[in-house]
């Protein structure tokens, strides 16, 4: 399992974006840093927005900020805005979407990794990445 450009630069946009917040607005080519095309990113903050994790200042000293303090915004939160929800396998809580449904031997253990894998990243703040807190454990 690998995940994808998209989260990883709305999670670094985020953190960038928490890291700043005392700073005010930062426009997109700050943001983007040389490390992600802002256009890309520009729509990653768009979805951001759209699930209220992100702000937009429109004039000359605009640009987009985190929208609740860095403590009340997970990685699960981020994630599940640009990639959607964390799911192991297409049959998990899906009755008719495998024919082995219901008498799958690797479904308990699909359900076991999908919910800890979402409660650990319900566990993680902005705030714990900026504080570089040691997630091990």
């Amino acid at each position: 399992m690998k995940l994808s450009t998209r989260g990883r630069y709305a999670l670094s946009a985020m953190v960038f974006l928490a890291s700043q917040s005392d700073m005010g607005p930062q426009t997109l080519a700050t943001i983007a840093r040389d490390t992600m095309p802002a256009q890309y990113l520009e729509q990653l903050l768009g979805q951001l927005r759209r699930n209220g994790l992100v702000t937009t200042v429109r004039g000359a000293q605009g640009g987009y900020a985190i929208a609740r303090p860095p403590e009340e915004i997970t990685v699960a939160n981020i994630l599940e805005a640009t990639e959607g929800p964390v799911q192991m396998s297409a049959c998990d809580g899906e009755e008719n979407a495998c024919p082995q449904s219901g008498s799958c031997c690797t479904q308990n253990a699909f359900s076991y990794l999908e919910e800890n894998i979402n409660r650990l990243m319900h566990s993680i703040t902005l705030s714990d990445i900026i504080s570089n807190v040691p997630f091990n454990s």
